[in-house]
């Protein structure tokens, strides 16, 4: 009897040990700001360049494609800055090819790029018709990719719903896209997983369901404060569930693939990391981003402070019920573990402090966290008004998802800065110096043990930024936008990110010294070639316009 206690004992305390290992608590209190590490990564590892369809591909009613609610939303003036639209875009449709050229030139192991709902499905749904020269594109597409040895990587949903499931069902506020959306994903996995291997269900879902359903910024431009963005985000996490199970019973064993999500996720950083409640903030942030979505993927429900917080800022207001939907026992094992890889998107920083939202302000997603997002007057800010550049929050980020995931599969699916809109300098030293960066902090973290198996820099081209429209560019490369035929020019920072590639790293400083200098060297005379192609057609456009103001009559 002694005997059977001791080793029940035992057991107890090895199920313990366990326990506390598998859930591991992040270290808030240790932010270690490093210098720079040389040093290079995993042999294997996978580097790439990301773009999304609508806004690349333009061609938004040629051959067949349906409307999407981007083209839609676009078309309305004063949604999108200087009311530009996703119409034409980078013409990614027709220049293809090139865009590959391009890829190949840089040794890109993979390509991230999104496949439009609305170009193979016209109407979003499957019965009804499927546009076969949709398809053709896609698959000529997948086929030269690989013919180039590049992975394709595959978004099934980058934001662009066709427009008819929006005004016949009400778009991501009803629960019947979770099937209108899986027989999308059926077909794609059908005509093209034989070839594709890495499927990412929706990317940055966050941004669908408060941009789209709370603030109203983004398609389809809803503005139901409180209620919309967690019934978006309800049926997003339960559609993301099924496509998983489908390809999981039909498709995974004969083709042998994975199926993730990508979720952008800035870093929340305590303001002051000796206080308890900056943390309980900070923490919180980040459960109502990321968490939000990764949560119930990893554990099978919403994190616990968003069900505590939203549960009593609802009864505050006198509800009978939460305003977060809740998800059955039998939904919360269906959903349990359906992530074979998580995507994470990271462009920046906040710092988070306590701040308490009385009731009385009126239910919304922002006013539910009870936080306050500050930052650093001394972030250098070299692009958009959001984007501050804080490297070593993405080593935070990395390190978080380690432990409180039970540190699994990552690609980063994005990762990019953009400049300011006058900016036509090609010499892009911000963004050399971006990368450098935050790649350094995602060596650091890979050297912690966190399990990242690729990245993705975002983005290839510059392209239409949804509602800043062609003033944000992220590219590698510069697209002339003005000109008809949309051409390219490489920035510096191609032949700088090329080199980080080759070498697989950083792998000694006086090699990393020179690559700035060797890529500012390739850029001047990309510059004069972009100025001399500008003087070229605004040449032309005088031309024509006297042509138009003094008509030329042969003489007979």
């Amino acid at each position: 009897m002694m005997l059977q206690q001791c080793i029940l004992r035992t057991y107890y305390v090895l199920a313990l040990v366990l326990c506390i290992s598998a859930s591991e608590d992040f270290a808030w209190t240790k932010n270690e700001k490093t210098s720079f590490f040389y040093g290079t990564f995993p042999t294997g590892f996978s580097w790439g360049a990301g773009s999304s369809a609508y806004q690349t591909e333009g061609a938004w009613n040629t051959d067949g494609k349906g409307m999407s609610i981007w083209d839609a939303f676009a078309h309305k003036k004063g949604k999108i800055f200087l009311n530009d639209t996703g119409d034409s875009s980078c013409e990614g449709y027709f220049k293809f090819k090139d865009d590959i050229t391009l890829m190949k030139d840089m040794k890109l192991n993979h390509y991230r790029f999104s496949i439009s709902w609305p170009r193979i499905l016209p109407s979003g749904l499957k019965n009804e018709h499927i546009n076969e020269k949709g398809i053709k594109y896609y698959d000529d597409l997948i086929n030269m990719l690989l013919e180039n040895k590049i992975t394709p990587i595959v978004t099934l949903y980058h934001w662009d719903l066709p427009q008819v499931l929006q005004e016949k069902y009400g778009g991501w506020q009803n629960v019947s896209m979770v099937n209108h959306f899986n027989d999308f994903a059926n077909l794609c996995f059908e005509r093209f997983g034989n070839r594709v291997k890495y499927w990412i269900t929706f990317n940055n879902p966050w941004s669908v369901a408060v941009e789209g359903y709370e603030t109203g910024e983004h398609a389809p431009g809803l503005k139901l404060k409180g209620t919309g963005a967690y019934k978006a985000a309800h049926h997003i996490i339960k559609a993301h569930a099924k496509v998983w199970h489908t390809y999981d019973m039909q498709w995974r064993s004969k083709q042998k693939g994975l199926v993730g999500i990508s979720l952008t996720a800035d870093w929340g950083e305590p303001v002051d990391i000796t206080n308890q409640r900056d943390i309980e903030a900070a923490e919180r942030y980040i459960q109502f981003y990321m968490g939000w979505f990764a949560t119930p993927l990893f554990n099978g429900d919403y994190p616990q402070v968003m069900k505590d917080y939203i549960g009593r800022k609802s009864g505050q207001q006198g509800l009978g019920a939460s305003r977060l939907p809740v998800f059955s026992p039998q939904e919360k094992s269906y959903i349990k573990g359906t992530c074979d890889f998580l995507g994470l998107g990271h462009f920046t920083t906040r710092y988070i402090t306590q701040k308490n939202y009385p009731s009385g302000l009126g239910d919304s997603y922002f006013t539910d966290r009870d936080l306050a997002e500050l930052v650093d007057p001394q972030w250098p800010d070299p692009g958009s008004e959001w984007l501050y550049s804080v490297p070593w929050g993405f080593r935070r980020l990395l390190n978080f998802v380690k432990t409180q995931y039970a540190n699994p599969m990552i690609y980063v699916t994005e990762n990019g800065v953009s400049e300011k809109m006058l900016c036509t300098d090609l010499c892009d030293d911000w963004r050399m110096q971006y990368f450098k960066d935050y790649i350094n902090e995602l060596l650091k973290a890979i050297k912690d043990g966190v399990n990242v198996k690729g990245y993705t820099a975002w983005s290839l081209l510059d392209n239409f930024e949804w509602d800043e429209g062609y003033s944000e560019r992220f590219g590698l490369y510069y697209v002339d936008f003005r000109n008809k035929n949309k051409p390219r020019y490489p920035k510096a920072s191609v032949q700088y990110y090329k080199r980080i590639i080759s070498s697989n790293g950083f792998p000694n400083q006086r090699e990393v010294e020179s690559w700035k200098r060797k890529a500012v060297e390739t850029c001047s005379s990309s510059n004069q070639l972009l100025a001399a192609a500008r003087r070229k057609s605004q040449g032309d456009q005088e031309h024509a316009g006297m042509q138009k103001a003094w008509p030329v009559h042969d003489e007979v």
